[in-house]
């Protein structure tokens, strides 16, 4: 069974499966499922429709679930759905998805999601993300596996965050930042790549000097994008292992909307 504080409210259309616990005060709704091993601090409110995995740990006074803060927001049923072993820290507050995009708010496994972090509608955040506190993501933002966002920092509706980037403290996203990318500051600059995150992440020395390759291309060369685009195809095959990261940035560069942080 779940443990449930006596104070907290949830309502008789909820799914908590055995394991979970809610604490004091909490408001859960109807259409939420809540899958074992996750506990959801005092204070929380959850709407639904929502899905929560397993093992996540929702600290409290955190709001998920809520409607869209979208001006065209009929009613419409739209979703949220968070993975597994999250952490998401105190005051969080993620809304559903519109009608206009997929319709559903996704939030990956295993992210490290502080205070105050702000996931507005059809959201696709990835997986082992970091946002640090404050960060603020607007409607349709994409966010890559292993990114991170700074403090403090807002990222602009529409854009993308590419895999394995990382935004430094209280920067101004306004256009898309390919993967591997390190960028920082109103206006937004990029200044390297994220070379210790890939260190830590066991990258082979050679796929780094394969990354730092590309960032040259891009950003150091004085190539027009469409020739950076035409040298990075040319690297498959030149590393072992090293293909996967040439296709994410070549599949970014294609699927880029807002164009590209340069």
């Amino acid at each position: 069974m779940a443990t449930i504080h006596a104070t907290a409210l949830v309502d008789a259309g909820a799914e908590l499966d055995p394991g979970v616990v809610v604490g004091p005060y909490t408001v859960i709704g109807p259409s939420v499922r809540i899958a074992g091993g996750t506990s959801i601090g005092a204070h929380c409110v959850i709407e639904g429709p929502t899905t929560i995995g397993r093992d996540n740990r929702v600290h409290s006074h955190c709001a998920l679930g809520g409607p869209p803060q979208d001006m065209k927001y009929r009613g419409e049923p739209t979703a949220l759905e968070i993975g597994e072993r999250n952490t998401i820290r105190e005051f969080c507050h993620f809304n559903r998805g519109t009608a206009q995009d997929v319709g559903t708010t996704r939030v990956g496994s295993d992210n490290w999601i502080m205070a105050y972090v702000h996931i507005a509608h059809d959201v696709q955040l990835g997986s082992r993300t970091i946002l640090a506190n404050n960060a603020t993501l607007a409607g349709h933002v994409h966010v890559g596996d292993w990114a991170i966002v700074g403090g403090l920092s807002g990222v602009h509706q529409f854009c993308h965050v590419g895999a394995h980037a990382m935004v430094g403290f209280q920067s101004h996203v306004s256009q898309d930042v390919p993967p591997f990318m390190l960028v920082s500051g109103n206006p937004l600059a990029v200044h390297g790549f994220n070379v210790e995150g890939l260190r830590r992440r066991d990258f082979s020395r050679e796929r780094i000097s394969l990354i730092k390759r590309m960032h040259r291309l891009l950003y150091r060369d004085g190539l027009t994008l469409d020739q950076a685009r035409s040298e990075i195809e040319a690297l498959l095959g030149s590393v072992e292992g090293g293909d996967a990261d040439v296709r994410l940035v070549l599949d970014f560069l294609a699927g880029s909307r807002r164009g590209i942080a340069r």
